[in-house]
């Protein structure tokens, strides 16, 4: 019976591989031959070699969204983590309409992220904007100011909606983890003398290690392919100071530079690969 129910067992994988076969494994293979070539998106496509690559690292515009794209995740996911334990915390007690406010934390994160960037861009438009008029009508200065001009304020303006739309999210993972606590742990470390600093960090953050984890991994995951808060906030500007990679391989593509774009997708790749499997790795050690 045991190995009626293995291979049974196996044999219901099969789709679920299949699947994997034909959206992830093909196209990454599809996509890494297609880098090699010049293709436009139309004709016959002949291959150069690492042309693409070279073109990419010689390219002062790439190498400004790489920086753009690292400084953002790394900026994004840190506070994320911060802001989404610090809220988990918070809802993990007991207190009056602690449901709503569960709700009212988590709500921006099922709004398109497209959608969620045009409200708060109506809300702090220069000049223009709801917070501007609203701090002018209580004859208060404007502490945005012309923040689509400045890379640093840009940058940090992007940052913020981000973390205050997906924060609620992370916040779910750690009330998870906190909520599968088992309370003797707590109550005995509390009956041995342990504050509350000392119960956090002896008790509660070592059994977070697997929430850290995917809360780690989604987040550098979804900063790093960031593409619809910053079109709809800055389009890229001020120039193509705020682009990201993902930014720029659309344009390229849209560009008829398809070959060149796929290469370019090929790094982003990279890019997201690396971080995530060195936390992955790090937080394996840790538990």
């Amino acid at each position: 019976m045991g190995v009626k129910h293995k291979d049974l067992t196996q044999f219901l994988s099969v789709p679920a591989l299949c699947l994997y076969l034909v959206f992830f494994v093909y196209p990454l293979v599809q996509g890494f031959a297609m880098s090699f070539t010049n293709w436009d998106g139309m004709g016959n496509a002949s291959f150069v070699g690492i042309d693409n690559y070279v073109r990419f690292f010689s390219d002062g515009r790439a190498m400004n969204d790489i920086r753009t794209t690292v400084v953002f995740a790394l900026a994004s996911a840190t506070l994320l983590n911060l802001v989404g334990l610090a809220y988990a915390l918070l809802m993990d007690r007991d207190f009056r309409l602690r449901g709503l406010v569960r709700v009212i934390i988590y709500l921006p994160a099922i709004i398109s992220p497209l959608i969620m960037g045009y409200i708060w861009y109506f809300l702090l438009q220069p000049q223009r904007g709801f917070l501007y008029h609203a701090l002018m009508q209580l004859g208060l200065p404007d502490i945005v100011g012309n923040w689509v001009l400045s890379y640093p304020k840009s940058l940090s303006v992007l940052v913020a909606v981000n973390v205050w739309q997906f924060a609620g999210m992370t916040m779910i993972i750690y009330l998870a983890g906190l909520q599968s606590i088992p309370g003797d742990l707590i109550e005995a470390a509390r009956i041995d003398g342990a504050g509350r600093c000392q119960v956090f960090f002896r008790v509660k953050l070592p059994l977070l290690i697997p929430a850290i984890r995917i809360n780690v991994v989604t987040n550098i995951i979804g900063s790093l392919s960031v593409f619809d808060i910053i079109m709809s906030l800055t389009q890229g500007g001020p120039g193509y100071s705020t682009e990201s990679l993902s930014i720029y391989i659309m344009r390229m593509c849209y560009g008829n530079r398809t070959g060149y774009s796929t290469a370019v997708a090929m790094m982003l790749f990279l890019l997201i690969l690396i971080p995530v499997l060195v936390s992955l790795r790090l937080t394996r050690s840790k538990e």
